[in-house]
């Protein structure tokens, strides 16, 4: 059916209380908030292709749970039941799984665990992990946030992201920080290689042979890296290497650095170094915002293939290691795609923050 022959979605008093409920509830399952936000933002009335816009989501999904209510009105938002025999576990000891999984705990306990909730409300582990899966609750999981309180959030994540989309003409932007302390290890015993249905074994201990500093500027229009292995990640460092990346950088060029708020990115000699160097711009992040620094996401790969299964018999070895997986990257350097402008994460900061502080209905 085309959006010009949708049937009018209407609400009644009861039906708009509870998907209200649905939605403002923190311990709501988030598949069924979301069915709730479609079904009243298709109340408002509109295409399924404007409510999907306005709420982020495809057309298939509005047009699914806009149909879906329509023909078993809450019930309908409820997960399809799947073919097989008819089930054995009634609707409200789902509805108990439910409840008990998003708002108790079990005695003595920080979240439950299949067989607990099994035991309780009376039915089998395995029909308890089912209800879980079909509501999308993971109990066993647990995810850390951190919200910055820079009082210039707002004005620096504009700056950020307006460099990574809107580069300045005549300019390179580099996304410089630095991985302190990559440490040589070397396994205890040697490591056996993979074979044919066996993964690749070794030790659980290891040697260290010391550590090394790594600072890096990922150049955000080419993938590029200027990188440069010092003992300490001091200002002095810092300082030295912006004469790194100096050297290397056409002179034409203005250059704009952006950096975390470390004391060392901001101390005195940093600054006399900056003023007898007027084309370098330093752009800070906001606090406990690294997810914002692309070179963040090259460090990521750094350590996935280079140092996280690597063995290094002295540091020498680990400093030849990174030198030769750096080298290796600028021959096939590639950019990391910048997506998100400034306002879609401000709201969807926003909206975190709301329903972080929402009570509990």
């Amino acid at each position: 059916m085309g959006d010009s022959r949708l049937e009018p979605l209407v609400l009644s008093e009861a039906e708009r209380q509870v998907l209200g409920n649905w939605v403002k509830r923190r311990t709501t399952a988030q598949g069924l908030a979301l069915r709730a936000r479609v079904v009243l933002a298709c109340a408002e009335g509109g295409p399924n292709l404007a409510v999907a816009a306005r709420l982020g989501v495809n057309r298939g999904t509005v047009a699914k749970w806009r149909s879906r209510f329509l023909l078993d009105r809450l019930d309908g938002l409820a997960d399809e039941p799947r073919p097989g025999v008819p089930r054995t576990i009634t609707d409200a000891q789902v509805e108990e799984v439910v409840v008990r999984t998003l708002e108790e705990t079990p005695a003595g306990g920080t979240h439950w665990s299949k067989r607990e909730l099994a035991k309780v409300v009376g039915i089998s582990p395995a029909s308890v992990l089912r209800i879980w899966h079909a509501f999308g609750l993971q109990p066993w999981r647990t995810e850390t946030f951190k919200i910055s309180p820079d009082p210039f959030l707002i004005d620096k994540i504009r700056d950020v992201v307006g460099l990574y989309l809107a580069p300045p003409a005549n300019a390179v932007v580099f996304a410089v920080d630095e991985k302190p302390q990559i440490q040589a290890l070397q396994r205890t015993a040697p490591v056996l290689p993979m074979v044919l249905g066996v993964p690749e074994r070794r030790s659980f201990d290891y040697v260290r042979h010391g550590t090394v500093d790594l600072f890096a500027a990922l150049n955000t229009a080419t993938g590029k890296v200027i990188a440069k292995l010092s003992a300490q990640h001091r200002a002095v460092d810092f300082r030295d290497f912006l004469d790194e990346i100096d050297r290397q950088t056409a002179k034409g060029l203005a250059v704009h650095v952006i950096c975390d708020n470390l004391s060392a990115h901001k101390a005195p000699v940093v600054h006399k170094w900056l003023l007898a160097h007027p084309r370098f711009q330093l752009h800070f992040t906001p606090t406990y915002s690294s997810w914002i620094n692309q070179v963040e996401r090259w460090f990521a790969e750094l350590e996935r293939r280079c140092l996280e299964r690597g063995v290094f018999c002295s540091l020498d070895d680990l400093k030849a290691a990174l030198e030769n997986w750096i080298k290796i990257w600028n021959n096939d350097a590639r950019p990391f795609k910048w997506t998100k402008t400034a306002d879609q994460i401000l709201n969807r900061i926003c909206r975190y923050c709301s329903r972080i502080s929402e009570p509990d209905h």
